[in-house]
């Protein structure tokens, strides 16, 4: 991939950049994307942001378009792509589609509100390897999860890699890493988001959560 001449605002890096030994992840769940009436027919994978969601993408790329970012790589996900859009657009960067980046799928079958999404969510991070019907477990998605991470690791070592994703995976993800994150920490997140994962070179993450929205 080609990159553009970018700002430094956050991490003060070097300009010899192959010369940092950590990679830098800055994680980003998708904005809002409601899910349609049951007439519209619509996958989870083709979920649309909504007008709120949108906004808060084009809030989300103002701010990380200040940083040294070299690579986009995001879910094949509708909702993924539409968020890290405006990001792309700001730094000229191609967006590179990793199906493994895709959401922990729950179940078979969608659940009937929130309040039930949330107990099913839960009960996923109560025991790792445990699935709902035709679900797929906290333990599975987090070695897909953070296999994608270490391919990039290897791949472009020192690099700042922007990573758009959904809430569970990277939750997962970072829980590798960080095995005190839980459902809590899901429970946290909000629409949309980022974390800053950073890897160094003897395989140990650390994490920030940066103040990227604007103070009223």
């Amino acid at each position: 991939m080609t990159s553009i001449p970018k700002t430094h605002s956050l991490d003060d890096a070097p300009a010899d950049r192959s010369a940092r030994a950590p990679t830098v992840f800055y994680l980003i769940r998708h904005a809002h994307a409601p899910w349609p009436g049951p007439e519209h027919n619509t996958t989870d994978a083709d979920r649309a942001l909504s007008a709120e969601g949108h906004t808060a993408a084009q809030t989300l790329a103002a701010f990380l378009a200040t940083l040294a970012i070299d690579h986009i790589v995001c879910s094949e996900a509708l909702r993924a792509r539409q968020t890290v859009a405006p990001l792309a657009q700001r730094l000229g960067l191609p967006v590179t589609i990793d199906p493994d980046l895709r959401e922990r799928k729950l179940a078979a079958q969608p659940f009937g509100n929130a309040a039930d999404f949330r107990e099913a969510v839960r009960a996923t991070w109560q025991d790792p390897h445990f699935a709902h019907p035709g679900g797929e477990s906290n333990a599975a998605a987090q070695v897909r999860g953070v296999a994608v991470i270490r391919r990039l690791v290897v791949s472009d070592p020192g690099a700042h890699i922007a990573i758009g994703t959904h809430g569970n995976l990277l939750t997962l993800m970072l829980r590798h890493y960080l095995p005190a994150i839980g459902f809590g920490f899901w429970a946290s997140l909000e629409m949309p988001d980022l974390v800053v994962l950073t890897v160094n070179r003897t395989g140990e993450g650390t994490m920030r959560r940066p103040a990227w929205r604007p103070t009223v």
